[in-house]
């Protein structure tokens, strides 16, 4: 069994040393308390568990703590993709949930699959998911200042399970001060992907990820025999062209584990049940 998760990108000049800190406290906690839950449950659920505590906490840019567009609303997006079925579900530009990837693992029941705006919302009060303001002061107050974040705040989780199957999840508050109705990474194939072989969870600027379809082309190279970090090599050399602006992590059949950014820094962490890592 094996799990790795990220908290999307922490930055020295706008982060401080006690927030980060607390980000590896948080980090630790929930790798942990999500490995302990992936004893007893399949790598789907455990994703889902893992990915809803980072949406629970203020900490990262998910559910709870994420940013506010330029017309003063929070609307959100999230996936969740099972390697052995090869059925990805999500929800984009949903608004007032606590758990995107909670509704987003409801529609893996469903022929459409995957719901944008209203549509979303709807169908998450529809399935029991009462109105929930994810906002929080801080993220008010820099809309209300115009500061522009760097938009690369997302969570996600990477799981292998006792019976060897994969599955990944990723869920994000959006970059912030973005033309409504803009489309991040995290509910399609480029942020949020994985198969038998291999599952890949991105997080950075979203354009970046799609225009280099990453996670996909992870995924695929190890499926055509790529080594996991040989995988990451090649695809994060073709994100250098236009400076692309990405971090992912993954795990593979084989149980190994990778993650790599293409600026510092990526806030992530791993456990085996033995072995256990945050980012520094």
């Amino acid at each position: 069994m094996k799990l790795i998760i990220h908290g999307g990108f922490f930055s020295e000049s706008s982060t401080n040393h006690e927030t980060k800190v607390a980000k590896q406290n948080a980090l630790e906690r929930i790798v942990k308390d999500s490995y302990d839950f992936l004893k007893t449950h399949s790598a789907s659920d455990t994703v889902v568990y893992a990915v809803s505590l980072l949406e629970d906490d203020e900490l990262f840019n998910a559910g709870i703590g994420s940013q506010i567009q330029s017309d003063g609303k929070i609307r959100m997006s999230a996936a969740i993709m099972d390697g052995e079925t090869q059925k990805m579900s999500g929800v984009i530009n949903i608004e007032e949930v606590k758990n995107p990837v909670q509704v987003a693992q409801i529609l893996m029941q469903y022929d459409d699959r995957v719901l944008g705006g209203s549509g979303a919302t709807n169908f998450a009060r529809e399935n029991g998911f009462e109105s929930f303001s994810t906002e929080i002061p801080q993220r008010r107050a820099e809309y209300e200042a115009k500061q522009k974040s760097l938009g690369t705040g997302t969570v996600g989780c990477v799981a292998l399970d006792t019976n060897g199957k994969i599955a990944v999840a990723t869920s994000t508050g959006g970059k912030g001060f973005e033309i409504p109705g803009r489309i991040s990474d995290s509910a399609t194939v480029a942020g949020n992907y994985a198969n038998t072989f291999c599952g890949v969870s991105l997080t950075g600027v979203g354009e970046d990820i799609v225009s280099n379809a990453t996670a996909a082309k992870i995924v695929t190279r190890v499926t055509d025999g790529f080594t996991l970090q040989d995988a990451f090599t090649k695809t994060f050399i073709e994100l250098k062209p236009y400076d692309g602006f990405a971090g992912a992590i993954a795990i593979d059949n084989q149980g190994n584990m990778f993650h790599q950014d293409s600026h510092p820094s990526m806030v992530f962490a791993s456990f085996d049940g033995y072995n256990f890592e945050v980012f520094d």
